[in-house]
């Protein structure tokens, strides 16, 4: 399995508390891999780690292939066009309509034409069902309208690999399907996804891998079905047993 996402050894503190603590896993082209486990284990600083939001204490990142995102002389802006990530809170720019806030990016970043990033952004909001859209401020979106926005922007780069970082909890849950399908269908077309969620259905859905995080490290990792179904760990079922109840 061709890896394009290596954490080894990774240790992550803020201040004196160690949230990582020498975490280690690898990610494959085209794996769709869930991490799972309870808040304050490490989930949200491993993803923010990998894109080099967060700097790390110790060990090695090497997110889209072989860019080491904890080399200190890397170009973080080429390190997040090779990875996209999406928060639970949006973060879409209020005062830019939503064609404008995918374009911006590609624009400004990636020096795209805004006549080609104009394109490329429409035809990825009609890929998700947002064109009609495209002239609308993020205040008149819905959540699950808002959050899949985030997704087309982070798209807009052409990431090779996608983190999801519990992207669905702030949303009514009658609106949390239309996200996932969103989802769903990054993973059908091949795209690499890292996703944290408490969305165990989903998780058992899609992923090729899940890994229960615990204290800062991959305490078990496998197949859905395995991890989900028959947990060898006892942290894991402990875990299991409460958000499954």
């Amino acid at each position: 399995m061709t890896a394009l996402v290596e954490a080894s050894g990774v240790w992550k503190s803020f201040d004196d508390h160690a949230v990582l603590r020498g975490l280690d896993l690898s990610v494959g082209l085209h794996e769709v891999v869930v991490l799972i486990g309870a808040s304050g284990s490490g989930k949200s600083t491993l993803l923010r780690c990998v894109n080099g939001l967060e700097a790390v204490d110790a060990g090695r990142i090497v997110p889209g292939g072989d860019v080491d995102v904890t080399d200190l002389n890397v170009d973080l802006d080429q390190v997040r066009r090779r990875v996209g990530i999406v928060f639970q809170s949006y973060n879409l720019f209020p005062h830019m309509t939503v064609l404008d806030n995918v374009t911006i990016s590609p624009r400004k970043v990636a020096k795209v034409s805004a006549s080609q990033a104009k394109d490329e952004a429409m035809a990825l909001l009609d890929r998700f069902g947002l064109a009609a859209k495209a002239s609308d401020y993020p205040d008149r979106l819905s959540g699950g309208q808002a959050q899949r926005v985030a997704i087309v922007r982070a798209l807009a780069m052409q990431p090779e690999v996608m983190l999801f970082d519990e992207i669905t909890s702030a949303l009514d849950p009658l609106l949390v399907g239309e996200v996932l399908d969103a989802v769903r269908e990054l993973k059908d077309g091949g795209l690499t996804i890292v996703m944290a969620t408490h969305e165990m259905g989903f998780a058992r859905e899609v992923a090729d891998r899940v890994c229960f995080l615990h204290e800062g490290v991959v305490c078990e990792a496998g197949p859905p079905e395995q991890v989900l179904g028959a947990p060898q760990m006892p942290q894991t079922r402990d875990f299991l047993r409460r958000v499954l109840a």
